[in-house]
């Protein structure tokens, strides 16, 4: 999609061509056996596919006199890679992150644009990030692609200066990328491996663009410490393991080393952001030798600073689990009144208010919870999971 919509410079061509693209490739690859590389046959095809339906509406030439050249695509064996510059594909989703996120678009347009059209996210998984109706975030989609339309009629790379000022969006972008992959919103796999490293090397190009910005070494800190415990949080039959039961023996110190790292040298600069918060939190975790010895105390502080940073009723759902192991289940309970009403909908608000409930005696309240958890779409090893905390309930 987004070596596509560079090359035509409009995204609702780029998303029809691509889709041409992938339906050739359903009817041609399993006659034709898939070919060396997948994702420059796509692109091939689908810049062909858009040179069509230029022709049809009689404006090829413009894209053509921009250098536009077709490639013949009978030989499924002949090797697509050489036929197209490498270097500009593979960076072309980071560029289309921020063509997406122009400043005459409201951030939250930026947001679901891009999650939509670069990361290809359902209506529905960009709605659960947001906490908002499918219906509701179609809209914002719909009237997001029609400003784009106009105020991005043609994708230009942004100048250094204009990328400095869309850096936000994109990083929050990123991060919502990684944590799709991270814990997934449905389906049968809870962790995609695949979007997690997509985040890991896309923030890594970022890194290169912006290499004295905190936030940046901050997210990338944050996405590589969170991916270290990647082989540990489900056990040989995909259960869901939480974090206090995890074998710390099958987690990547390489990628958490790395991770201190980046963490480090981002807070020396003097200025902190709600990134580099999140991986110091995830560093405090790291650096336990068991679940017993990790500092609750310094986490609960932390989550105030971010909940002073960047106040939501999500931080300060975190913040309380740490005021659980700090303070004892019944202060977490007492502070998660003050947030229920905006995380009715929120599927770990009531998972983790089940837990403490069950913690308290107050099985009655934990199953209602867990009950109300499993009604708000989890994905299958969630779902297990849970299950698995309901029969541990007494009858």
């Amino acid at each position: 999609m987004a070596a596509l919509t560079r090359y035509f410079r409009t995204v609702d061509l780029a998303e029809d061509a691509y889709q041409d693209a992938c339906i050739r490739a359903v009817k041609s690859w399993p006659k034709n056996g898939v070919p060396k590389d997948p994702i420059a046959w796509l692109i091939l095809v689908g810049r062909n596919a858009g040179i069509d339906a230029l022709r049809r509406r009689e404006t090829e030439r413009t894209v053509i006199e921009e250098g536009g050249t077709e490639v013949d695509l009978g030989d499924v064996e002949a090797d697509y890679a050489e036929a197209i510059d490498m270097s500009d594909y593979r960076d072309d989703v980071l560029r289309l992150l921020f063509m997406c996120c122009h400043d005459e678009l409201s951030v939250q347009d930026q947001l679901a644009l891009a999650l939509k059209v670069v990361v290809g996210f359902s209506i529905e998984e960009i709605a659960r990030a947001f906490l908002v109706k499918p219906k509701s975030m179609e809209q914002r989609i719909t009237r997001a692609k029609k400003k784009a339309a106009v105020v991005v009629a043609a994708l230009e790379t942004p100048s250094p200066q204009e990328r400095a000022k869309r850096l936000n969006a994109v990083l929050v972008m990123l991060y919502l990328l990684f944590n799709e992959g991270y814990s997934s919103h449905g389906g049968v796999d809870h962790i995609r491996h695949a979007l997690c490293q997509e985040a890991i090397r896309l923030t890594r190009l970022l890194l290169q663009l912006f290499p004295a910005q905190p936030e940046v070494m901050g997210l990338l800190a944050l996405c590589l410490l969170h991916d270290a415990r990647r082989s540990a949080r489900q056990d040989a039959t995909q259960t869901l393991v939480p974090l206090d039961e995890q074998d710390r023996r099958l987690w990547d110190r390489s990628a958490i080393a790395e991770g201190q790292v980046l963490i480090e040298k981002a807070l020396r600069r003097g200025r902190p952001g709600a990134f580099q918060i999140q991986a110091a939190i995830a560093a405090v975790h790291c650096d336990a030798p068991s679940a017993e010895e990790t500092d609750w105390s310094e986490i609960e502080r932390l989550y105030r600073a971010l909940e002073q940073m960047q106040p939501s009723p999500v931080v300060t759902l975190n913040r309380l689990v740490a005021v659980s192991q700090v303070s004892g289940a019944a202060e977490a309970l007492k502070g998660m009144e003050a947030i229920a009403a905006d995380l009715q909908n929120y599927l770990y608000f009531h998972s983790t208010r089940g837990a403490l409930c069950a913690d308290l005696g107050d099985e009655t309240a934990a199953r209602e919870a867990y009950e109300r958890a499993l009604m708000l779409g989890p994905s299958d090893a969630e779902r297990d999971y849970i299950r698995s905390r309901l029969s541990s309930l007494k009858k």
